[in-house]
């Protein structure tokens, strides 16, 4: 899986992936860990920053372990979100991009990832990484 000009924060460890240091601490998770009861509900949250450059969408993953990331939406600084959105997840954005997972279930325990997309300009064909499989 390829990802342009991202920063990815990842729960329960924090890992930063960047292929450009001005967006290198551009987005991080408000907590390392969340817990919800099954059938409750738990945000996941990232703070992101201001840099030289333009916001073009946030994004959430989710993974299983020995899973490839699987992408889960999307939204604009202006609020626009991506549609469909998976049943029981929602997401907002202001200087903060949530995921709100309501009626946890079992299968919700996973690897949440938030990234950042920025809007790029100059040489494109540097600013591609490959995400590596976590096992």
């Amino acid at each position: 899986m390829g990802i342009s000009a991202n920063t990815i924060t990842h729960f329960p460890n924090v890992n930063v992936i960047s292929s450009g240091d001005s967006i290198a601490e551009a987005i991080e998770p408000l907590s390392l860990n969340e817990a919800v009861l099954q059938g409750g509900n738990v945000t996941l949250s990232c703070n992101y920053k201001e840099f030289s450059g333009t916001v073009h969408n946030l994004q959430w993953y989710r993974q299983y372990p020995q899973s490839r990331p699987e992408f889960l939406l999307y939204i604009l600084p202006s609020g626009t979100k991506s549609e469909p959105l998976p049943p029981r997840l929602s997401a907002s954005s202001v200087k903060r991009v949530d995921l709100q997972i309501s009626s946890a279930v079992v299968s919700d325990s996973a690897l949440y990832y938030c990234a950042l997309q920025p809007t790029v300009t100059g040489n494109t064909d540097t600013l591609y990484k490959n995400l590596p499989l976590q096992k």
